[in-house]
């Protein structure tokens, strides 16, 4: 699984006041360190960047290329359109656009971007009735836009496809309509990528269960196709599943997965927090925030 590092977002209280003053140190020092963890891309997170977002990204965008060059390449989220160009213009070598969302007055705008541009796009499947019921409306969600971005150029090779995560504690049942949508993903846009707000899941519930909630989703969605994911660059437990350094937790994983009986007393407790969250994640016990504890 390849890793996009999240963590460079005005949402954070440092990034975003470092973003607000156009104060390079902050920024600079967040990048080397996402570097270091090696992570594939580094999310630049500017949200709707109304006022200045044109300067602020072209800044954010040669800061952090001048602190680590070009590897590892960059993705550019914003909902500013004119923002998104801006650091496009500015980015050296090949970045991603994150988003582009399944509405034509937006793709109509932004395709051409990543033309211009000959950028990688992330086709987010957030439609005009805003997030799909099921896998079958992400598929027709998918096809509108992926036949868009193609009869402008955008191969499905540079294509990541977005079929949105949502959080474990109210949506359930959309996270199991995910892994079906990946599982048919190929066989409907041969050679597209995927990736995801991995994170999502565990908006919610209690910060020390957000890793081992991400790790565990990250392991199905990979199984079903998934290539990359939007994730905590800190988050050491889950780059090293990522890598393949932790098979042990995999294969528990795709042993729940089937639906194999796992017996419980045999695995360390490490193992079992992983099947008791491959459990609530499936629907086959009821979420609550103390799982781990049941």
């Amino acid at each position: 699984m390849l890793l996009i590092g999240e963590n460079l977002n005005v949402i954070n209280r440092v990034i975003g006041k470092a973003f607000k003053e156009k104060d390079p140190g902050p920024i600079a020092e967040e990048a080397k360190r996402q570097k270091e963890k090696a992570v594939d891309w580094i999310d630049i997170n500017l949200g709707p960047a109304k006022k200045g977002g044109p300067e602020l990204m072209e800044f954010v965008v040669k800061t952090v290329q001048e602190a680590i060059g070009d590897s590892p390449p960059l993705c550019l989220d914003t909902s500013n359109i004119e923002a998104m160009e801006a650091g496009l213009a500015a980015h050296k070598g090949t970045a991603i656009i994150n988003s582009i969302m399944a509405r034509p007055e937006r793709y109509e705008k932004m395709i051409p971007l990543a033309v211009k541009y000959n950028a990688n796009m992330i086709a987010l499947m957030w439609g005009p009735e805003g997030l799909p019921r099921d896998e079958n409306e992400r598929g027709a969600l998918a096809a509108e836009l992926l036949y868009a971005a193609n009869e402008a150029g955008v191969p499905n090779e540079n294509i990541f496809v977005d079929g949105i995560v949502t959080p474990v504690n109210i949506q359930q049942q959309q996270l199991m309509s995910l892994l079906a949508f990946q599982e048919m993903l190929q066989d409907m846009f041969p050679g597209v990528k995927s990736t995801c707000g991995l994170s999502n899941i565990s908006n919610g519930p209690p910060e020390h269960l957000r890793s081992i909630l991400n790790t565990t989703y990250m392991v199905m969605l990979e199984r079903k196709g998934m290539y990359s994911c939007i994730a905590d660059a800190y988050d050491d437990e889950l780059a090293a599943v990522a890598r393949g350094k932790r098979p042990d937790i995999v294969s528990l994983i795709h042993n729940i997965m089937d639906g194999q009986d796992i017996d419980m007393g045999g695995l360390s407790k490490e193992l079992q927090g992983y099947a008791k969250t491959a459990r609530v994640i499936l629907g086959h016990s009821l979420y609550s925030d103390s799982w781990l504890d049941l």
